[in-house]
This record gives structure tokens, sequence and C-alpha cells, in this order.
């Protein structure tokens, strides 16, 4: 496996590209699945994925973070055989939780889901209890993938992301359309094609293991080499690996647990308050459902280069921190944040001029079109905060401050359930105070993290370069995105490439306006995937 390319910002992208292409794929498979199943169907699926969520980071989400880091520093230190009995003691405790929290999602689905869904606990556990072996299948699959990235390669995991969701999407759509033609009759049908989505999660999943297996089968010998080379002083003991695996991942474990627990509350708030307003059972669960697969997916599209730029840049951050390279944290931390908002903030404005455009092609006229892009323009601002939010916890928790995202999670969440409350049964706002309080969540946790971060590594964040720039390059991309998409509309009256032809020349207006705006000098640009062939292309267009 080889570490040629093992920059943090290239393993970052390799990551980015594969989570974005996933989630791509994963929004893409949602409209014909939402065609077939409706926002009713979807809004069982949405809710039952949260509780799925839920018991997946508190069961083996945070392994991959965990392991990565560990088997990381101990690799810098050349103790191989250390790090690979991170990796057994990982793959044990992982496992045998996994396997755990499966059986009692399984048994206990109706119970869960009654939690949450009140009048809809009895749909809502159908596709939960497909759900639920996922979780195992997923408790192995962490600790490979941790194996890999604590190596400082990120392929084997894009590659098995990309593999999961395609398997995700055909299984999805098949087993949605066949549950649904079986039990036509039932007056569960829309709970059944729930089902047959997430079955598709379940079989992706499963595909996606059996890859990461045969490249762990592939690599064995290479990591019992290694071992032999080892220079270790001490030999950890597998209860000392344990002891190091929980103290990593217990906190990952709260901090996301807390993040996730808002989306729980959602769909709790939402199913009691709309209870409480007199809105019809089947009604409320078809604006939630718009909610979390139309709003919420768009905006978490992007938010995917975050997560895999904090992902990589974890063990980084480990390595730099404990040889006290100080000026070496702040130059990662710096160009991370920026690289995150050359595509946060373009992401954010692009999403608020074209968002009906962007339902219609992606969902078609199906459902409530105007709430959909109503609910995008409002919201798109959370794609900035998130992206912050989730770089910064990578930076905390890369430098031992493994809790302290959990407090501001936390606090964010206490000031998250009030805001909620006044704007959907005072404001009368329903789903847009769904959306509300989602910004203030993501904004809370931004600014706190911020503020650790200045306090813990004496760190300042350059402001014009990093935000102002990015931001003006993308008010200007956001009005050529807006008149192109009429331009082309009112010639060409097809929405679909409107659209396509809008972003092209919308996205090539933003490079060029980065780069006269001087956003980047020629260091971090060589820094940045593929640097080198943007430099050499500005300098022949003498734009550099």
């Amino acid at each position: 496996m080889s570490n040629k390319q093992n920059k943090y910002l290239v393993q970052g992208s390799i990551l980015a590209v594969s989570s974005i292409l996933a989630r791509l794929i994963g929004m893409l498979y949602r409209i014909p699945l939402n065609r077939i199943v409706g926002d009713t169907g979807m809004g069982y699926y949405s809710m039952s994925f949260e509780l799925y969520n839920l018991a997946l980071l508190l069961s083996s989400y945070s392994i991959p973070l965990a392991v990565s880091k560990l088997v990381s520093v101990r690799d810098q230190k050349k103790e191989y055989k250390n790090s690979y009995r991170i990796f057994l003691s990982a793959m044990a405790l992982s496992a045998s939780v996994g396997l755990f929290a499966s059986a009692v999602l399984f048994f206990g689905a109706t119970f869960w889901a009654g939690l949450i869904g009140g009048e809809n606990a009895a749909d809502i556990a159908i596709p939960l209890r497909v759900l639920a072996p996922t979780i195992f299948v997923f408790s192995i699959m962490g600790v490979l993938r941790g194996l890999y990235q604590g190596k400082r390669t990120m392929v084997p995991t894009a590659i098995s992301q990309l593999l999961e969701q395609i398997v995700n999407a055909i299984v999805s759509i098949v087993a949605a359309y066949y549950l649904m033609r079986e039990h036509n009759a039932s007056v569960q049908i829309d709970a059944y094609g729930a089902a047959g989505g997430t079955a598709g999660t379940l079989a992706g999943a499963v595909f996606g293991l059996l890859f990461l297996l045969f490249i762990f089968q592939v690599y064995h010998p290479v990591l019992k080499k290694k071992c032999r080379k080892d220079k270790a002083e001490h030999q950890e003991s597998y209860k000392e690996a344990i002891t190091a695996i929980v103290y990593t991942a217990l906190p990952v474990i709260i901090s996301q647990t807390v993040f996730n627990l808002s989306g729980i509350i959602d769909a709790k708030l939402w199913t009691w308050l709309a209870g409480e307003r007199g809105i019809l059972k089947e009604q409320s669960a078809a604006i939630f459902g718009i909610y979390s697969t139309k709003y919420k997916l768009l905006t978490t599209v992007p938010i995917a280069i975050s997560t895999a730029l904090g992902t990589a840049i974890v063990p980084t951050l480990a390595m730099a921190h404990q040889k006290g390279e100080q000026k070496e944290l702040h130059k990662k931390i710096a160009m991370s944040v920026k690289f995150n908002m050359l595509i946060a903030f373009p992401s954010a404005i692009g999403l608020t001029v074209l968002a009906k455009p962007i339902v219609l092609l992606l969902f078609g006229d199906n459902g409530n079109v105007e709430l959909s892009a109503e609910l995008i323009r409002l919201g798109s601002i959370a794609v900035v905060f998130f992206a912050l939010s989730t770089i910064t916890n990578g930076v905390l928790q890369g430098i031992d401050r493994m809790m302290v995202p959990v407090k501001h999670a936390a606090i964010s969440l206490v000031i998250h359930i009030p805001i909620v409350y006044l704007l959907i049964m005072v404001g009368k706002l329903d789903a847009y105070g769904l959306v509300i309080g989602n910004i203030s969540f993501a904004f809370v946790v931004c600014i706190l993290n911020w503020i650790s971060v200045a306090k813990a590594l004496h760190y300042k964040q350059e402001v014009m370069k990093t935000f102002g720039l990015p931001f003006a390059a993308s008010v200007t991309m956001g009005f050529v995105a807006y008149f192109s998409y009429e331009f082309f509309h009112r010639i060409l009256h097809s929405n679909a490439i409107s659209v396509v032809l809008s972003i092209v020349i919308a996205v090539i207006v933003y490079g060029i306006s980065i780069i006269l705006l001087r956003t980047m000098d020629e260091e971090e640009l060589l820094e940045m995937p593929a640097g080198r062939s943007i430099l050499k292309l500005c300098k022949k267009l003498h734009m550099m």
C-alpha cells in the first residue's frame, strides 16, 4: 500500500471526491425512490434512519477515527506490533458491540420507533428492522477503514464507499418497487416501500465490507513484514490497547451522538408538535420527508468535503502535535479551513439561487416543490457553518481535546430545543422552524469550536483570503448562475439543460474569480489537489 502521495490534503481530497460521488449517487437514487414510495414513505424512511444512525454512532461510528489516530501515532514511532494490536483489539471490541446493538435495534424496533414516531411507530419499525443488521456490518467495516486511514491512504475507504452506494442505489429501488407491489393492498404500503430503501443500505454495506476484506487479505503480508521491523520499547497488552481505543473513541461517540441527537430530537419534536397543531399523521410524515430527504440531503452533499478533510487531518495533526510542531499545525489548519471555504461558500450560494430548478431536476414535480425550494434557500447557509464545525471538530480531536466538541455540541443542543419549539408552536413556522433550528445548532458549535482552537493553539485565522474573497467570488458566481439559468430557460424551455449549462458557466466564472482576486498564492495552490496543473494553466493564460 503506497504512501507516495501521503499529503493530507491530497488524501483528504481522494476521500472527499469519493464521498461527494457517493452522496451524489445517494441523492440520485432517492429521486426514483421518492417517486416510488412518496413523501410519506420517505418520512418513515428518514425517521428509521435517525434511530439507526444513533445506534450506529453509539456502537461503531467513532471506531475508524480512533483506529486511524492510534495506528498513525504508533506507526510514526515504528511500533508496528502495537499498531497491529490496536487493529485486532478494535476489531474484537467493535464486532461485539455492533452485534449487540444490531440485536437490540432489531428486537426492540417497535419500542424505539415509538420514542420518536408516536402514531407512526408501527410504520417506522418495519424499515428499522431491515436496517438493524447493517450496524454489525459497519462495525467490522469501520475498523478496516480506520486501519487504512491510519496508514495514510484513503483509497480503500473511497472505493468501498462508492461500491457501497452503487449497490445501495440498485437494491433500494428494486426492493422498494417490489415491496410496494407485493403490499399494495396493505395500509402500511408506504412503510414497506421505506423498508425496500433500507434493504439497499444493508446490501451496500455487505458489498463494501467484502471489498475491504479482499484488500486486507492482499495487504496482510505487508503488515506482517512491518511487524518484523518493530522498534517498540514496550509491547502493549490487549488490555492497554482496548483502553486506548475506548479512551480515544468515547469522546467522539459522545460528541457525534449529541450531534445526531439533534436529528432525533427534531423528529420527536416534529411528530409531537405536529400532533398538537392538528396536522394529520400522513401530512406530518410527508413534511418531515421533505425536510430530511430534500433539504438535508442537498445541503449535506458539500459537507462531505469537510467530513473527508476532518477524517484525513486527524492522524496528521496528531503526529504534528506529538512532535510539538506548532508552525506545521497552524499551516495545516489554515489550509484545511481555506479549502473548505472555497467549496462551502459557492455551494451555499448556488443552492440559494438555483434551489427550485435543482429540486425540479432531481425530484421532478413530485410533492411540494415550492416548500422544498424555500427550505433549501433558507437553510443553505448551514453548509458554511457545518463545514466549519466539522473541520474544527477534527482539529480538536487531532490535538487531544477530545471532550471539547462534546461540550460544545451539548450546549448547542440545549439551545436548539427551545428554539425549535418556539418556532413551531409560537411562530407556527413548521418545517421552516426545523431548518432555522438546524442552522442555529451548527452556528453555535462553529463559534464555540473556533474559540477553543484559538485558545488551545494560540491560533488566529486569516480572514480576508479565507472568508472574504471566496464569499465575494461566490456572490459573483451566484449572479451569473441565476441569470444564466433564466436566459437558457427562456430560450430552451428545458429545466434540466438550463440547470446543467448554468452550473458549468458558474463553475468557470467562480474559478476565474478565485484566481483574479488572488485568493491563493502559488505556494498554497501547489498544496491543493492538481494544484501544479492549475498553476501551469494560470501562468499560460497570464492570470498569475
